[in-house]
């Protein structure tokens, strides 16, 4: 597991009075309500007099965080002499506390609907623009979204659609207009730069912005500035005032900029790094036992067992033959001079020397499976610094402590603790731990889609998550990236790796802690909805990250993404043997957002010159028992070649097959034409997949196959022969029709990029 990151310090800040805080956030493009600002009660009265009635009256200043709850806010008034007269109590209310105080006269902005709209400071990724629905429901609903600065035009207008309740906005509602979405874009792209020009404000709460004629305007907003350490970092020794003022002038300093400092390596220097670990010439194994009980056998006969291409050379104190193979007592007395990755299952004490006596030899990788580092508590997180700054010093690639191990099918390597081996394919894992690589290695050896790499981190101590991203992002073998996180560490190097790797190659993801977090609380609205979780969600949608809900989910996800071509648009048609599966499917095709097309009319005519009169006619496709021996194959390539049709769902491999070994496994069989009428239905369930596969691949569209079968008895014609072509059989409807949203999601984040300009392609 990777380490936590370190705890936020407790901030200090400042909170402007609203009408300074308007000031700031107008200046960057945020609508405000008129207003105007009063001494005293005659002179907000005469104030509401030219705005026009009715005015919303309220008491001010900069230690006035929450008006609402202190009941410092009139609204509705009508007339001059009740803003006189409910300026006058408002004016008693102020306390000592409070300091100089104003009262602000404001039109009363008409609206049924109200967003939240706001700035927060993550102590991981820096700032955030958050967006939600507004007004006193704005924490008992909690539909909120968040991105990550800096946001473009497609960033703010994916907030809006993030939003649970968007409809209520995006459509006319009970008389009133529909959001004008470009004009919120501009406020949720005006916060973004606000929090570029100005490192020192801590956050910004519009809360709420209501829908005037489908404008939003800000009626209140509160503004907290850091004070103190936070702001001289930030500012790296710059006074505050003349360095925001400077930033500003300069068109703002971003969060990706200033992460941005750090060197960024070119993608020879980063295959490079790695390819000790990845593709060794020959791998030490240091610390090799004679007990199949001990890690340091099962990695020996693990690497022997799966054929590693290159040469292996154990390390035993007794120099004793392992396997039948010969081992070595030293590292020393290893010959050859091709050594590139060690192994290491030594007693941790030992380890920073075995690493120096490594480096002697040319070894510059490293995967350390001991234990006993950080995760066992102040003397072993010392080993582990010595560790590192071991490997740093000798220029060395760390991957661990307390790991499982590294599999590179490329250079048939199984470097682990453990089982299983999976079959080759395209798909790179990385994953904080070690169980989790299990779980998706077992998962391609049930479904034959294969492993490109992967990698069990453990302690993370030196290498972790965003240094593999940004290895898959230029890995020849890797089409896909598929992760496990619990611990992301460091923020902005984790946006900027997930970033490189997402411009070429989709990344699925699963993260576990996310309720475990929990919340942080802060003063402001904003800071009250913001969570760990809530954060991350927004980045992932920022950058296009597939954030799979299960395990199982995301390496379907993953095993569609590395083996289907991606759809050109949502247009799907489902074929089936049996309807209620195709009511299932269309349910799910909804819910996913995806498009249950009306049946092409040469699709329709297709069908009705080749079955009877009773199938389904429409789509779903159910053909009602009337197909003949040819009917299934023909009709996956006549809808796959349609041109309005851009990816199917097909329902029911296999069931010829199970037909077929339930004659099998009876009394009555070979006899009676059983086994002739059993190998017919096996051989018709694997003509239909590999139909399907055949014409999924001339026409370039996704044909998804599902069946239970793939569960209840994978060895079936239908999922084997998937299982053997290398392509996914799903168990259900549902996981299809989610793993062909995620083709769809990659499929039109990879259009929108390639009309932005060049972006390089997934394969």
């Amino acid at each position: 597991m990777a380490p936590a990151p370190p705890a936020a310090r407790p901030r200090r800040t400042r909170t402007l009075s609203e009408p300074d805080s308007k000031a700031l956030v107008a200046r960057f493009g945020v609508r405000i309500a008129r207003e105007a600002q009063a001494a005293d009660p005659e002179a907000a009265a005469r104030a509401a007099g030219t705005l026009g009635f009715p005015v919303v009256l309220k008491l001010a200043g900069d230690a006035i965080a929450h008006k609402t709850e202190r009941g410092l806010v009139r609204v509705g008034l009508a007339d001059g002499a009740a803003v006189a007269r409910e300026a006058a109590e408002l004016m008693a209310q102020a306390r000592p506390e409070d300091g100089a105080v104003t009262l602000l006269v404001a039109e009363q902005v008409a609206g049924r609907r109200e967003l939240i709209a706001g700035l927060v400071r993550d102590p991981q990724f820096g700032s955030c623009v958050l967006l939600g629905q507004g007004g006193v429901l704005a924490e008992a609903l909690a539909d909120v979204v968040f991105a990550i600065v800096p946001l473009s035009r497609g960033d703010a207008f994916g907030l809006i659609d993030g939003l649970a309740t968007r409809r209520l906005f995006t459509e006319g509602h009970r008389g009133e207009p529909p959001l004008d979405r470009e004009a919120l874009a501009d406020v949720l792209e005006g916060l973004s730069r606000l929090a570029q020009a100005r490192p020192d404000v801590e956050s910004v709460d519009l809360n709420p912005l209501i829908l005037r004629d489908g404008l939003p305007i800000a009626v209140d907003a509160l503004v907290e500035i850091a004070m103190g350490a936070e702001v001289v970092e930030r500012f790296e020794g710059a006074a505050v005032a003349e360095a925001a003022e400077v930033v500003e002038r300069a068109g703002g300093l971003t969060d990706r900029d200033a992460a941005g400092s750090a060197e960024r390596l070119s993608d020879e220097v980063i295959r490079e790094r790695f390819r000790p670990l990845f593709h060794p010439r020959a791998i030490v194994v240091a610390g090799v036992a004679s007990h199949p009980g001990k890690f340091g056998f099962v990695t020996f006969h693990n690497l022997l067992r799966c054929g590693f291409k290159g040469s292996l050379h154990g390390v035993k104190p007794d120099a004793a033959e392992v396997l039948g193979r010969a081992t070595h007592a030293s590292v020393d007395a290893v010959p050859g001079d091709d050594l590139d990755l060690v192994f290491l299952c030594t007693p941790n004490k030992l380890n920073a020397q075995l690493l120096r006596d490594c480096a002697r030899r040319g070894i510059r990788a490293a995967f350390v499976a001991s234990a006993g580092y950080a995760e066992a508590g102040p003397e072993g997180a010392a080993l582990q610094r010595e560790l590192v700054a071991t490997a740093d010093e000798l220029g060395m690639l760390l991957v661990g402590p307390n790991g499982q191990g590294v599999v590179s099918t490329p250079e048939s390597m199984c470097a682990q603790i453990v089982a299983p081996y999976p079959p080759a394919g395209r798909i790179g894992v990385a994953s904080q731990s070690g169980n989790l690589v299990s779980s998706f290695l077992n998962h391609a050896v049930a479904t034959g889609v294969g492993i490109s790499k992967a990698v069990s981190l453990g302690n993370s101590a030196q290498t972790g998550l965003a240094d593999l991203l940004e290895y898959f992002a230029v890995d020849p073998d890797t089409d896909v990236a598929l992760c496990y996180v619990e611990s992301i560490g460091d923020g902005r190097r984790f946006r900027r790796a997930a970033e490189r790797l997402t411009r070429k190659k989709p990344l699925v993801l699963v993260k576990g802690g996310a309720r475990a977090e929990g919340q942080r609380a802060a003063a402001s609205h904003t800071g009250a909805l913001a969570s760990d979780d809530r954060v991350f969600d927004g980045l992932c949608r920022q950058l296009g990250i597939l954030r799979a809900p299960t395990v199982e989910e995301a390496f379907e996800w993953a095993a569609t993404l590395a083996t289907q071509p991606l759809p050109r648009g949502r247009r799907v048609v489902v074929f089936t043997s049996v309807g209620g599966w195709g009511v299932l499917a269309a349910d799910a095709c909804a819910e996913a957002g995806l498009e249950l097309i009306p049946l092409p009319e040469a699709v329709r005519q297709a069908i009705d010159a080749r079955v009877p009169a009773r199938w389904s006619r429409g789509n779903p496709i159910d053909l009602a028992g009337g197909e003949t021996r040819d009917t299934i194959p023909e009709l996956l390539e006549i809808v796959c070649a349609d041109p309005g049709v851009d990816a199917v769902i097909h329902l029911g491999v296999g069931i010829q097959a199970a037909t077929a070994a339930f004659f099998r496994s009876g009394p009555f069989f070979p006899d009676h034409g059983l086994e002739r009428m059993a190998e017919f239905h096996e051989r018709q369930d694997r003509r239909y997949v590999e139909a399907g596969i055949e014409a999924s691949r001339r026409h370039g569209k996704p044909v998804l196959c599902v069946s239970e079968l793939v569960v209840s008895n994978p060895e079936n014609p239908g999922p084997a022969t998937l299982r053997e072509q290398g392509r996914l059989c799903h168990p259900s409807a549902h996981r299809a029709v989610r793993a062909l949203a995620a083709l769809v999601r990659v499929g039109e984040a990879q259009a929108a990029s390639d009309a932005r300009g060049p972006a390089g392609s997934r394969r």
